[in-house]
């Protein structure tokens, strides 16, 4: 195995890659502004499929899902720069961890409220008890 450095071509960087010292105003404002077309342009994609008939119905949540996590990408990749540079490691696990809890808050309330409702008296024994 060779010891090279990891030597790239200034303009062989992820989409959301912003480094202060190589990028003019300029370069970083166009980066932003394809963020924003991009997110604009799957926003209208999401109104488009749920208002026309060019997916078939019970598909169209699949299709919304889809067109949300697309979305979710590039909000993460150009505004919030989540890439996996060697130097951004410390943000990706960060927003793991942050997932994580998210979906441990979700998936606690779910089974939560769904054992209360099971724990519930029926509605007609408590119909009874009221007369």
């Amino acid at each position: 195995m060779s010891h090279e450095t990891d030597r790239r071509d200034p303009g062989d960087v992820g989409p959301g890659f912003m480094d202060a010292a190589e990028l003019t105003i300029r370069e970083g404002i166009a980066r932003y502004i394809i963020g924003f077309v991009l997110a604009c342009v799957l926003t209208a994609a999401s109104f488009y499929v749920l208002n026309t008939s060019l997916i078939w119905g019970p598909g169209i949540p699949v299709a919304l899902i889809v067109l949300a996590i697309a979305q979710m990408g590039v909000h993460l990749v150009f505004f919030l720069h989540i890439n996996t540079a060697p130097d951004n490691t410390n943000n990706v696990l960060a927003l793991a961890f942050g997932v994580l809890i998210v979906a441990l808050v979700i998936a606690g309330s779910l089974w939560i409220m769904d054992h209360l409702n099971q724990n519930m008296m029926p509605m007609h024994q408590m119909m009874q008890m009221q007369r």
